[in-house]
């Protein structure tokens, strides 16, 4: 009996020893963020170089839900928190499949079918800017052209603003969008970001404004009587001496043209 009290007394020193050692135990620095971001209280995020410079995304189980601009992520963190209203954490691990997506949207490789987190925009928001990741890569649209597509041609300031409030910049592409009179316009990121993001994907930006200053808002072919904008890929392929520039598309159509049906000009005045 004696023995055996001994036997009990050792195991269990023995077992609160090992108590003492899961205290010291640090849990992985992914687990956390994690744990939140399953139970919908956070966000995880990872910095990324692109061609305007490092950004940080954040992304949660809804979604990639945020790209900013910040010196490093203490900053990053406090504008996130202002913007959204809860924490972000860093992981030094983003999924392999996110990582590799976000590479390839942002090479122009293909379109890969990214997932966004837009629950804190309203109805109309997302509408403007799923239209805005529509607009193909080295090609522009005016705010115009937004809010005819989505429904609402008469709300080309609105279209404005919702693209200001993007908390994507860069995967959801409104640097493809210009003024209306054709001009590039302001951008999240800043105005020469928004021209180096254009150069990047093969738009030339002073020829923009170019054609914004004298005027001119369509390429015509005389060869198959369509116009177009003028950054459309199809526009791209008129030869000079086939190439008929126009200011309006009223111009356009009274002159016998037809609405290109890729970029569909019309309506955007």
């Amino acid at each position: 009996m004696e023995r055996f009290e001994k036997s009990l007394h050792a195991e269990a020193r023995d077992l609160l020893k090992e108590l003492r050692i899961l205290g010291k135990v640090t849990a992985p620095a992914a687990l956390l963020p994690g744990v939140l971001m399953r139970i919908g209280h956070g966000d995880a995020s990872w910095r990324l170089e692109t061609p305007i410079g490092r950004v940080f995304i954040a992304y949660n189980k809804n979604g990639i839900s945020a790209i900013m601009r910040a010196k490093d992520f203490v900053d990053f963190k406090r504008s996130f928190r202002l913007r959204f209203g809860r924490s972000v954490y860093p992981v030094n691990k983003p999924p392999v499949h996110l990582i590799r997506d976000v590479s390839k949207q942002l090479s122009g490789i293909n379109r890969p079918k990214l997932t966004f987190n837009l629950h804190s925009l309203s109805d109309f928001e997302r509408s403007v800017l799923f239209k805005t990741l529509e607009i193909p890569r080295g090609e522009v649209r005016p705010y115009a052209w937004i809010a005819r597509e989505i429904g609402y041609p008469k709300a080309v300031r609105a279209v404005g603003s919702a693209l200001a409030k993007n908390p994507i910049p860069l995967l959801i592409p409104c640097h493809r969008v210009v003024l209306s009179d054709g001009h590039i316009g302001n951008y999240a990121f800043g105005k020469e970001a928004k021209r180096t993001m254009l150069s990047a994907e093969g738009v030339d930006p002073d020829g923009l404004e170019g054609l914004a200053r004298s005027g001119v808002r369509y390429y015509g072919s005389d060869t198959t009587h369509i116009f177009c904008f003028p950054t459309c890929h199809k526009a791209q392929k008129i030869s000079d001496r086939h190439k008929i520039l126009f200011k309006s598309e009223i111009e356009a159509i009274r002159a016998g043209y037809h609405p290109c049906k890729i970029c569909r000009p019309t309506g955007a005045l």
